[in-house]
C-alpha cells in the first residue's frame, strides 16, 4: 500500500489537557510541549511502519498484465486468461510497447524492419539491444502494473541473439512477427531492470533467455540432427496426421532444490508438463540465469526451467501449464495426461501472492 502525505494529522485531544497545565503553572510550558512533540513524532512513526509493512487486502483484486500480442484468438494468450481468472486475479493486456526510434504505419506494425522471412533486421535488432527500453512507451504502458505474464506464439528473430544467428532456413517453420518481437523485447528488458515481477511460457521464456543473453537452439530436431541423435519430437507432438489438430506432448521436468520453481511445486520432478515448442534454450553460459528445470531427451539435457538470479520473481517455463488448466476446465479426453488443475494453477497462485506482498 502507498502512503499518502497528510494521511495521518497531528494528534490533537491533548491541546485542552495543554492550556489546563499552562493556566495552572506556566512554568511547565517548556517541557511540556517538548513531552508532546516527542509523542507525536513517536504517535507518527508507529503508524507508519505499521502501513508499510501491512500487505494488500486479501479482498483486494489483482490484476496481472499480460504482454500485448495482436491475435487475441491464440489459445497460448486465451489459456493464460482463463488460468489467471481460474486463480482469482484479473488479467489485462498491456498496450504494445513501442520505440520512438523506428517507423510503424497506421495500424502499429513496423515499417521497414523486418528482412525476406518476416524477422527483424540486423540494423533494427541493433538498435532495439542497444537503447532497451530507453526513448519508448514502455513506462506508461506499465503504470499501475505489477506483474506481467509472456506468452507462447511466434519464433524470435534471431538477429536479437546476444550474438545473432541466420534463420534456421526451413521453409516449413517460417514463423515471424517482428513488431511483437520489438515490444516484448523491450517490455522484459524493462521488468529485468525495474525487479518488476516476470513469468514467461514457451517463447516467453525464451524470450528472457535472449534479453538475458543465453545461447539459443532455433529448431529442436535439426539440434539432435546435428548431433547424430534420435529425436522422437518429445516435445511438440508430430504424430497427428497433417489435417488434425497436433496437440501438447506430455513429459515430466526435473527441478533443482532451493530454487523458486522448487518452492512453487515443492517437487524434485514435475509430471505431465504439456509441451510444444521446435525452439529452445541451449545454455545460459556467463550469464545472470539460472538452469532450475530440464528434461533427459535422448541423454541430452532440454532446458525447462530458468530464473534470473538477484531479482525476485523473474522466471521462465518452457512447457505450459496453462494448458493443462484448460484441458481440466474444459473437460478434455486426455486432460488426465497432463498435471492436475491444482498443480497446473500454483505458478499463477505463486505470482498473485508475489503481487500481494
Amino acid at each position: 500500500m502507498k502512503y499518502s502525505p497528510g494521511a495521518y494529522m497531528p494528534y490533537r485531544s491533548g491541546n485542552l489537557v495543554i492550556r489546563r497545565i499552562i493556566m495552572k503553572n506556566s512554568n511547565h510550558l517548556s517541557l511540556v510541549c517538548r513531552s508532546f512533540a516527542m509523542l507525536l513524532v513517536l504517535f507518527s512513526v508507529c503508524a507508519l511502519i505499521a502501513t508499510g509493512c501491512t500487505e494488500a487486502p486479501l479482498d483486494e483484486e489483482v490484476v496481472i498484465g499480460i504482454a500485448w500480442r495482436a491475435d487475441l484468438d491464440s489459445e497460448f494468450y486465451t489459456n493464460v486468461v482463463a488460468a489467471i481468472e481460474k486463480a482469482g486475479a484479473k488479467p489485462v493486456l498491456l498496450e504494445q510497447v513501442k520505440a520512438e526510434y523506428l517507423a510503424y504505419d497506421a495500424d502499429n506494425k513496423l515499417v521497414g524492419c523486418e528482412d525476406e522471412v518476416g524477422s527483424l533486421t540486423i540494423e533494427t535488432a541493433n538498435a532495439v539491444k542497444a537503447n532497451l527500453w530507453e526513448s519508448t512507451n514502455v513506462e506508461d504502458v506499465m503504470q499501475d502494473i505489477d506483474a506481467v505474464i509472456f506468452t507462447g506464439g511466434e519464433d524470435i528473430s534471431s538477429s536479437l541473439y546476444a550474438t545473432p544467428e541466420p534463420w534456421h532456413g526451413i521453409e516449413a517453420e517460417i514463423d515471424f512477427n517482428a513488431t511483437r518481437d520489438v515490444s516484448d523485447y523491450i517490455l522484459m528488458s524493462y521488468c529485468i531492470d525495474k525487479n518488476i515481477a516476470v513469468v514467461g511460457f514457451c517463447r516467453g521464456m525464451q524470450m528472457l533467455a535472449v534479453v538475458g543473453g543465453a545461447k539459443m537452439i532455433q529448431d529442436i530436431p535439426t539440434h539432435f540432427e546435428n548431433l547424430n541423435k534420435e529425436y522422437q519430437f518429445q516435445h511438440r507432438n508430430e504424430k497427428a496426421t497433417p489435417q488434425s489438430y497436433r496437440d501438447y506432448a506430455p513429459h515430466d521436468v526435473s527441478i533443482s532444490p532451493n530454487s523458486l520453481a522448487h518452492k512453487i511445486y515443492q517437487t524434485d520432478v514435475l509430471s505431465g508438463c504439456p509441451s510444444w515448442h521446435h525452439q529452445a534454450v541451449l545454455n545460459v553460459d556467463h550469464t545472470n540465469l539460472i538452469v532450475t528445470g530440464s528434461v533427459d531427451t535422448n541423454s541430452e539435457q532440454m532446458i525447462e526451467i530458468i530464473e534470473y538470479r538477484g531479482k525476485d520473481f523473474i522466471m521462465g517455463f518452457q512447457f505450459h501449464p496453462e494448458a493443462a488448466a484448460v484441458k481440466h476446465l474444459q473437460g478434455a479426453d486426455n486432460a488426465n495426461d497432463f498435471m492436475s488443475l491444482d498443480t497446473a494453477l500454483l505458478v499463477f497462485g505463486a505470482l498473485i501472492d508475489e503481487i500481494r506482498q
